[in-house]
């Protein structure tokens, strides 16, 4: 298998920081669903900014191409559509850090 993890950031939408928490405990068990990842338990952050970073394990770079045609997961993208934009870990401001700390997220 080829599994890949994977950074992926979350930031809120301006008033929308509570509606992409509420998302971020749906994302994991969504893709496990439909089978697209694997069952490594993902880590969630918040940065100082109410970024979400998350860590997770798709299964097979098949599963992530998989998962941009899957119905469910194109509607619970939909959703965070709403509520934040992906951004490329580099502008997390802690990123920056030789050693990024971030506030879990439970």
């Amino acid at each position: 298998m080829e599994e890949r993890i994977v950074i992926a950031c979350y930031k809120p939408k301006p008033g929308k920081a509570e509606g992409l928490k509420e998302l971020m405990h749906q994302h994991l068990p969504t893709l496990k669903k439909q089978g697209l990842v694997t069952d490594r338990a993902s880590i969630m952050m918040e940065a100082k900014d109410g970024t979400i970073i998350e860590v997770f394990e798709w299964k097979s770079l098949a599963a992530i191409e998989q998962a941009h045609h899957n119905p469910a997961v194109l509607e619970m993208w939909g959703k965070y559509a709403e509520v934040c934009d992906y951004i490329p870990v580099a502008q997390v401001a802690e990123a920056m850090q030789m050693f990024s700390g971030f506030q879990p997220f439970a």
